[in-house]
């Protein structure tokens, strides 16, 4: 069977996951220039896969257009048009199983999720490494016969600051250092008090540019970018498109187990993650960071770490476990990379 010319890519969200494919599509798109990739997700995510010049953006609007199954039949004609090959969903739930029903005669290949080894890793049944996630994307372009080789990773060139953008650099003269302190679940977050000891003493050598989003973290990040010097804050007040520019021009991340950290590794920038009651074994860890960027809770006052893929789940007195690791670790390991 010949191989595909024209593959359909669905991965819809959420935005760390959507992040993490656009690496393997940068690498599968360079290794197999003759192939033709149609990227199938919400418009919010569209700046994500602006430097991948040869790929396609086709929006999926799961709120109005493409709401329910009728929405997705109308989803799935609107795509036919677009004469693809091949689907591989990189989303595997319930909506993109849907989706592929109406594709039928086409060839499709979906993301194994490993979901019996992560369950022995979060159960205490085993506690070692797992596939990263970007080689299990890697994996489901191999089963068309496109292999990806993700050992040589190339990224885009910053781009330019803007003059907007540019006032978010406090010193010129210094290094610049992003620090998104927040994730989905409080569980997976570095205490806010032991946060801000570590912005206070990285503030006094260098840049700290602080990420956000949501009200109440819109009012805590503009409360410290008054207290210290050289610290600025973005909460509210960059798009999305904005906010990868200005990441683009970071020397280091500085993140949770969360998206940011995954908006800065396809980049290419240095990201150094705090992990609470998840783990990097999971397979979640930010592209082409070196283990010893993962700072990890302490397992021997925490022994059931992973508690859960996603930090939904843990038992009581594991709620602060991030904290365990000390700011002078922190700091110590940001000065010695950056």
């Amino acid at each position: 069977m010949p191989k595909p010319k024209h593959i359909l890519v669905l991965r819809f969200s959420a935005m760390g996951d959507v992040a993490m494919t656009v690496p393997v599509l940068r690498a599968l798109m360079a290794q197999h220039p003759e192939l033709k990739i149609t990227v199938v997700t919400r418009s919010f995510f569209k700046p994500f896969f602006q430097d991948l010049k040869s790929a396609s953006i086709y929006e999926a609007d799961f709120k109005r257009k493409h709401k329910g199954i009728l929405g997705l039949y109308k989803l799935s004609k609107e795509l036919k048009k677009l004469r693809f090959d091949a689907v591989t969903d990189l989303h595997n739930v319930l909506r993109s199983k849907i989706l592929k029903l109406f594709f039928f005669g086409k060839k499709v290949v979906v993301l194994d999720k490993g979901r019996a080894e992560k369950k022995a890793l979060t159960s205490g049944a085993s506690f070692k490494q797992l596939k990263t996630t970007h080689q299990r994307y890697a994996d489901v372009f191999e089963d068309l016969g496109f292999t990806v080789d993700l050992s040589n990773p190339i990224f885009p060139k910053p781009k330019t600051l803007t003059e907007k953008l540019s006032t978010f650099i406090s010193n010129k003269s210094f290094k610049t250092i992003g620090i998104a302190p927040f994730a989905a679940h409080e569980s997976k977050m570095y205490p806010l008090e032991q946060m801000e000891t570590v912005i206070e003493e990285l503030s006094k050598d260098y840049n700290v540019v602080l990420f956000g989003g949501g009200a109440k973290e819109i009012a805590l990040l503009n409360q410290l970018e008054t207290k210290y010097n050289n610290v600025t804050s973005v909460a509210g007040k960059l798009n999305l498109e904005e906010e990868l520019i200005l990441i683009s021009n970071l020397d280091l991340m500085l993140a949770m187990d969360s998206g940011n950290a995954h908006m800065a590794a396809m980049l290419g920038k240095k990201v150094i993650t705090i992990w609470g009651v998840t783990h990097p074994f999971a397979g979640f860890a930010p592209f082409n960071q070196t283990i010893d960027f993962a700072l990890t809770a302490d397992r021997t006052q925490f022994p059931l770490i992973p508690t859960s893929i996603y930090g939904n789940k843990f038992p009581e007195g594991y709620e602060d476990a991030a904290g365990s690791v000390s700011e002078a670790v922190i700091v110590s390991k940001i000065k010695a990379v950056i």
